[in-house]
């Protein structure tokens, strides 16, 4: 009798459960794509699932209003994010986001960590539009009901998002065979500091974050031109012998990078390769984004 009351008790718990869980990944994804953090992400799915569990029944698309609560999730969370990376040690940088993370659930969109930095330019709602009708193929319609907005008003900030982050989409795709060679052949240069080596590599306009946020020893600006990367290297080479050691090369949020440890510190760099040469490098060095990496990834 007690085992057929629990069922009669769970049969919506367990539908609404499957469904939550049908969409939790893609979730998860969104929450990224809109924070830059995997751990607020992963928060604010949470919160989206202690809501869902108190919905009445009768929702007709479980994933328009999942979509709908975690978009709005990670509106107010932005709020208080923005404020936060205005007084952030350093150079901020997205979580770095591999395929690898989760081999079942292949990243569909085309966002790197070039675009997720010109996102940072865009006010929350540019941001949520951009991101719920370019990237996640959701209806006008659809989001102006999320965004509280008219679908002309909705279309007018997905299409001045556009505008503004036009430069920094991917324009075309780099070989798998030149991005691992030019991968590696960064890694052992840098390393070792072999400046004619970085010569090569680096455009005259190159750029390099490197995010330690406080909490690890990395660059405090963004280095800018290939006199000062070259410089740099240089000098960290003259300070330290190389001891960093390649783990493997990945893919992170699109672009070719790897993952490394240099004095049991574990990091990782994403290269945004074009027209051969390498024009911005990605460090992220703080440990506490860096945590969802799984242990055969940095074994």
């Amino acid at each position: 009798m007690e085992r057929e009351q629990a069922a009669g008790q769970t049969i919506e718990q367990r539908q609404r459960l499957a469904d939550f869980q049908r969409e939790r990944k893609r979730l998860v994804r969104l929450g990224y794509r809109m924070l830059g953090s995997f751990s607020e992400a992963e928060d604010v799915v949470q919160d989206a699932w202690f809501r869902w569990e108190k919905v009445e029944a009768g929702i007709d698309s479980p994933e328009a209003y999942l979509t709908r609560i975690v978009t709005r999730l990670c509106l107010d969370r932005l709020k208080s994010a923005r404020a936060r990376r205005e007084t952030y040690v350093g150079p901020w940088l997205p979580d770095p986001l591999m395929d690898s993370v989760d081999p079942d659930e292949p990243i569909a969109d085309d966002i790197t960590v070039t675009l997720m930095l010109a996102m940072e330019r865009l006010s929350p709602l540019e941001r949520a539009a951009f991101l719920l009708h370019d990237v996640f193929d959701i209806a006008l319609s659809d989001i102006a009901v999320t965004l509280g907005r008219e679908p002309a008003a909705v279309r007018q900030l997905a299409s001045r998002a556009r505008k503004h982050v036009q430069a920094a989409r991917p324009r075309f795709s780099v070989e798998a065979a030149e991005a691992n060679r030019i991968t590696q052949a960064f890694f052992v240069a840098a390393r070792d500091g072999d400046t004619a080596s970085l010569a090569s590599l680096l455009a005259q306009d190159v750029e390099i974050h490197s995010d330690g946020g406080g909490k690890v020893l990395a660059f405090r600006n963004v280095i800018r031109g290939l006199d000062r990367a070259l410089r740099l290297f240089a000098g960290l080479r003259r300070k330290n012998a190389p001891t960093a050691q390649l783990l493997r090369t990945v893919e992170i949020d699109g672009l070719p990078g790897y993952i490394s440890v240099d004095r049991d510190l574990v990091q990782t760099t994403a290269l945004d390769i074009r027209d051969g040469k390498i024009t911005a490098v990605y460090i992220v060095r703080n440990p506490d984004k860096l945590r969802h990496l799984t242990g055969d990834m940095i074994a």
